[in-house]
């Protein structure tokens, strides 16, 4: 039971990076037409936020400790945070949040970068064919991979989670099972977290009525225009909350798996795939599909599976997708029409 519910926990925080990817990329597929390639792209630059602030707040100041000395002989140098020796158990505090705190500068960054990206790239090929589209978006994705790469290096570069939160908690006694059953705290963390971000992204479609004429130009982009209504203005901005939606998993993603340059490639073929199993231009079906697949992923993983089914854990996710396709070519929630002019 321990181990069943361990792997269903794996899946659901690994399904949640996907979902939130994957919400992305159909809210911009649904609102502009448009096959976004370089969404994973904007999901590393989140993550780059987060390992940009860090390093920010942790640039030291060097002072020479006369009293001690080093095993040389040398008076030993003591290496002290700015933000420490300017704010003192504040500036501690906030080294020790950074990745939470980085989202300060996550939020704006996202949004620009999405607003830009749009009216400057992405509005050209809204007519143009879905090739031409994919084409574009990724050649962005590598030109922005290799900025990456130049301004942060080739390696990982691990980030902390906050010192609250690095140990493990007793999911077992929360849940009522009664056994222990250690699982990170950061895990559970980033699941709540997704779940909020997802439920956040729905609300703001359902209830408000910015999200109403948004809902409404997904489905008829002329007639919502001829009420007077900058419907293109609209989905400028939801390009921008689809980057920062992208931005925020990225950022906290990174004290689970140590951000490098290539970490929006890994997971943008993955989200397309839940994006395709969930049916293109349907939000609930990228959500549903992308904890789905985690969790079928995580099961995958685990040894006794792998030895029965060598490498299974690699292809399981393609697998259901060839299923679903071959017996719901929609996808699980595809709209009519998607896609099939």
């Amino acid at each position: 039971m321990d181990a069943l519910l361990l792997q269903i926990l794996n899946g659901l925080d690994k399904g949640g990076a996907y979902a939130l990817i994957a919400l992305g990329l159909t809210l911009v597929f649904g609102t502009l037409g448009v096959v976004n390639f370089a969404h994973g792209a904007l999901f590393m630059i989140g993550a780059f936020c987060a390992v940009g602030f860090n390093q920010l707040l942790t640039f030291e100041t060097v002072t020479v400790d006369p009293t001690q000395m080093t095993a040389w002989g040398t008076p030993l140098e003591v290496r002290t945070p700015y933000m420490e020796a300017w704010l003192g158990d504040f500036g501690r505090f906030l080294i020790d949040y950074s990745v939470p705190a980085s989202m300060i500068l996550a939020i704006p960054t996202m949004l620009l970068i999405g607003i830009i990206m749009e009216r400057g790239l992405i509005r050209h090929f809204y007519k143009r064919p879905h090739s031409d589209q994919i084409l574009v978006t990724f050649g962005s994705a590598i030109v922005v991979q290799e900025i990456i790469k130049h301004f942060f290096g080739a390696n990982p570069i691990p980030q902390h989670a906050p010192s609250a939160f690095s140990g493990t908690a007793e999911v077992g006694q929360l849940i009522g099972l009664g056994d222990a059953l250690p699982y990170p705290w950061w895990r559970l963390i980033y699941l709540l977290f997704s779940v909020g971000i997802i439920g956040a992204v729905f609300s703001f479609l359902q209830f408000t009525t910015y999200g109403m004429v948004v809902r409404a130009g997904m489905r008829d982009r002329e007639t919502v225009g001829l009420l007077g209504i900058n419907i293109e203005r609209r989905f400028t901005v939801v390009f921008g909350l689809a980057a920062v939606v992208a931005g925020l998993a990225g950022v906290m993603y990174t004290p689970i798996l140590p951000p490098d340059y290539h970490l929006g490639m890994d997971f943008l073929v993955l989200s397309f795939v839940v994006v395709v199993v969930g049916g293109m231009g349907s939000l609930g079906g990228a959500v549903a599909a992308g904890f789905l697949l985690g969790i079928l992923q995580s099961f995958a993983s685990m040894n006794e599976v792998k030895m029965i089914f060598p490498g299974i854990d690699q292809i399981i996710i393609y697998l259901v997708a060839v299923v679903i396709l071959l017996t719901r070519p929609r996808g699980l929630m595809g709209r009519t029409g998607v896609m099939e002019d």
